[in-house]
């Protein structure tokens, strides 16, 4: 694994061929209160680079924002939903060909309720992932390298991981309502922003169970 860190955005001479993996950290979970700090890409290779926006970011990322914008360059994701979101709220583009790594385990491991990044290396990988910076300050202005290392080992495993899973959407003939929930996810992502986090806008009435 190979770790590169940026400021603000990447250089105009990255690219990237074929699909990346992708992942964000912010100051929490709420995209109208904590702002997004890092952004983290991983090629097939293992070569990771680090996007660090500090308090004072405009989220001037032009060649980010190009990239995430790309129809003809997959990007995995791990709970895609809240990942497009922040991207959509704060660098104001929509993430296009999206893959996502937990849609695809809850539509195929269906006899467990564990469907974390780290149960999923566990299980297909054989790889524990250790979770000590989850809750770490993410709003610093000077990463420590234990947070850029945490940071790169939550995208460097998602290729395999696809592969694992595509395996298994077509074993159980869910590849094609799969990639139909990947193309919603821009759309959820907006809802989210809009604030109808819990509302199920395809039920016969708000805050009571769907009648057929």
């Amino acid at each position: 694994m190979k770790i590169t860190y940026h400021i603000e955005d990447l250089p105009n001479d990255i690219k990237f061929a074929g699909s990346i993996a992708v992942d964000t950290e912010a100051m929490g979970l709420n995209v109208n209160r904590d702002r997004l700090c890092l952004v983290q890409i991983s090629d097939p290779e293992q070569n990771v680079h680090l996007i660090h926006f500090k308090a004072d970011s405009k989220y001037n990322a032009t060649n980010l924002k190009r990239i995430m914008n790309d129809p003809t360059l997959l990007k995995i994701f791990h709970f895609a939903r809240f990942d497009v979101m922040m991207i959509q709220a704060y660098l104001k583009t929509q993430v296009r060909s999206v893959y996502c790594t937990k849609i695809a385990s809850y539509l195929t491991r269906t006899y467990t309720n564990r469907h974390s990044l780290k149960d999923l290396c566990k299980e297909l990988l054989g790889v524990d992932l250790s979770k000590t910076e989850q809750t770490s300050d993410w709003g610093a202005d000077i990463l420590r390298p234990e947070q850029m290392e945490y940071a790169s080992t939550d995208v460097i495993h998602l290729h395999q991981l696809k592969d694992k899973l595509d395996i298994l959407l077509k074993r159980e003939n869910r590849t094609e309502i799969a990639r139909n929930c990947f193309e919603f996810l821009n759309t959820r992502a907006l809802l989210d922003i809009l604030g109808m986090v819990d509302e199920d806008i395809f039920a016969h009435s708000l805050g009571s169970k769907t009648r057929i």
